[in-house]
């Protein structure tokens, strides 16, 4: 978020970042896709209230991959509780998948053990960064008055 982007790549590894926004300190790992990673992962997951899960629109072909590591992921005990918002990134590509094709692709609607969204976005002009970390905000606010 007001970040340049004209150098952005894949994350290698991981990075982490602190970002205040609407009044809170959201923590962000970004921890990288790469399968030699993967099974780095878990170290990532504890107090965990939201995974943000980035799919490229654009990528047909790794979908498949996408939905068996996702599904993989939302077995884990440790995000048990955290709620899942899909970033689907690139949509500003033509002939890009769009929201239904995604959502039945992952296989979302079978999700039932957490709360989950689909924001279209674009990571270099930035649109709908901001409404996707919104509703994570917002879905924290609503957990923490449930207790």
């Amino acid at each position: 978020m007001n970040e340049d982007v004209s150098t952005v790549s894949p994350t290698l590894g991981f990075i982490i970042k602190t970002i205040d926004f609407q009044g809170y300190k959201l923590n962000i790992w970004d921890v990288g896709g790469q399968k030699t990673i993967r099974s780095y992962w878990r170290n990532y997951f504890e107090k965990t209230d939201a995974l943000i899960w980035v799919v490229d629109a654009t990528d047909r072909l790794r979908i498949g991959e996408c939905k068996t590591e996702l599904i993989e992921l939302l077995l884990e005990e440790r995000l048990s509780g955290a709620s899942l918002l899909v970033f689907l990134n690139k949509t500003d590509v033509p002939g890009c998948m769009g929201d239904d094709e995604v959502q039945r692709e992952l296989e979302l609607d079978s999700i039932s053990t957490h709360k989950w969204i689909i924001v279209r976005c674009s990571a270099i002009t930035g649109d709908n960064l901001t409404e996707g970390l919104a509703w994570v905000v917002q879905d924290a606010r609503d957990k923490l008055f449930l207790y």
